[in-house]
């Protein structure tokens, strides 16, 4: 009898981690069906070595400069791998897209070709990618002395919603799909797994899910609300206009601003139902005859804890990009009630608040599932619950 719930739990325990790494293999081959973009077609994207440049042809003007700059190139990769060419890196007296080179510099290249014959060569920016997969590297390292098996967990789960957008909710997006019924399945899916790793697939995780999605619901909805109240549209996002200067003129862009709020805030959602549920689950193996409400209020008196410093964890998160704005506003002298009736900060406003109601809503939500789930049944279990297993 306890070899078989033994069996029963190892494998609700193991199964979400097999299942997500099923998921992530399959991701991995599943394309995006934009690989073959017009731009990219009859080019070759490598790194190459800058080994001398030539500065003659940039203009300086107080701190903008603009011009050219000529670098000449040993290409480290591609079809054309160890020729020598030059590059071109034009200059736009942007000192936020602008970049210069020096010799000995790695940059990431663009290389147009005709048939054998190199026709232009884009310097599109610096190569990194080696520093970021060392980043990488050294963070699973860490993450997995320090966490051991839960660390393999917390990567497969980063893994997995790295891919889960890039592969999922950026395409089908750009393909015209509802972005906020998209963006509600993949945050379930991902919710759902991620806690599952947790937990595996046990009454803490479907108390945990079930708290967080509802109050990634009530994200969506008040979202949405604002959103139109507020008179926000979707060109607020970075780059979101180039969407549609790039033949996606029909995309809807205030609903993918609305769909971004709930995104934003679930892993802090799914942080604090996670919370609940753990303080929960010891209150109840702790006091077996404890009985479901009396489980509810100990998770509503864990969630009031933690709801001061989650919400606070929102705004800075929000906030942090937003320094040099700020910097600015305060540098012109420009008056506060200016500066909140702003769009920009309007936008950012939605997503700290509106991401907070979730957090608050999350908390009662999530005290309520997991009352009525873990103590379910447990009511009439012994005090020692070990000795009645044995």
């Amino acid at each position: 009898m306890r070899s078989r719930l033994l069996d029963t739990g190892a494998r609700r325990y193991y199964a979400p981690l097999l299942l997500c790494l099923l998921l992530i293999a399959i991701l991995l081959l599943l394309p995006t069906g934009f690989e073959g973009a017009l731009q990219y077609q009859q080019a070759d994207r490598c790194a190459a070595l800058v080994t001398a440049v030539d500065d003659s042809a940039i203009i300086d003007t107080g701190l903008v400069r603009s011009g050219e700059q000529r670098c000449t190139l040993e290409l480290l990769g591609g079809r054309f791998e160890g020729q020598t060419i030059t590059g071109v890196n034009m200059l736009n007296g942007s000192l936020e897209q602008d970049k210069l080179y020096s010799p000995g510099d790695k940059a990431m290249v663009v290389v147009s070709y005709d048939g054998d014959t190199i026709t232009n060569v884009t310097m599109t920016d610096h190569f990194r990618l080696t520093k970021e997969a060392v980043l990488a590297a050294i963070f699973a390292v860490f993450l997995i002395l320090f966490a051991g098996r839960t660390g393999v967990r917390a990567i497969a789960s980063f893994v997995l919603t790295v891919l889960m957008l890039w592969k999922v909710l950026v395409p089908l997006y750009l393909k015209g799909f509802n972005p906020i019924f998209t963006g509600l399945g993949v945050t379930l899916l991902l919710t759902l797994f991620i806690i599952a790793l947790v937990y595996g697939f046990d009454r803490r995780c479907a108390s945990a899910v079930s708290g967080a999605f509802l109050g990634v619901l009530v994200t969506c909805v008040l979202g949405m609300v604002f959103t139109d109240l507020f008179q926000i549209h979707g060109a607020v996002m970075s780059y979101s206009e180039s969407l549609l200067y790039s033949g996606y003129q029909d995309l809807n862009l205030t609903q993918i601003f609305m769909a971004s709020i709930f995104i934003g805030s679930s892993g802090a959602v799914m942080d604090l139902s996670v919370d609940i549920t753990s303080a929960v689950h010891e209150v109840v193996e702790k006091r077996p005859d404890i009985s479901r409400w009396e489980a509810v209020r100990s998770g509503l008196n864990v969630g009031r804890a933690a709801m001061g410093t989650m919400t606070t964890t929102l705004l800075l998160a929000y906030s942090g990009g937003y320094v040099a704005l700020l910097m600015v506003f305060m540098a012109q002298g420009t008056p506060v009630w200016n500066i909140l009736n702003y769009k920009y900060v309007a936008s950012e406003i939605i997503h700290t608040v509106v991401g907070s109601f979730g957090l608050v809503t999350v908390a009662p939500f999530t005290a309520l599932t997991s009352g009525f789930l873990l103590a379910k049944g447990r009511q009439s279990l012994p005090l020692n619950a070990k000795e009645a297993a044995e």
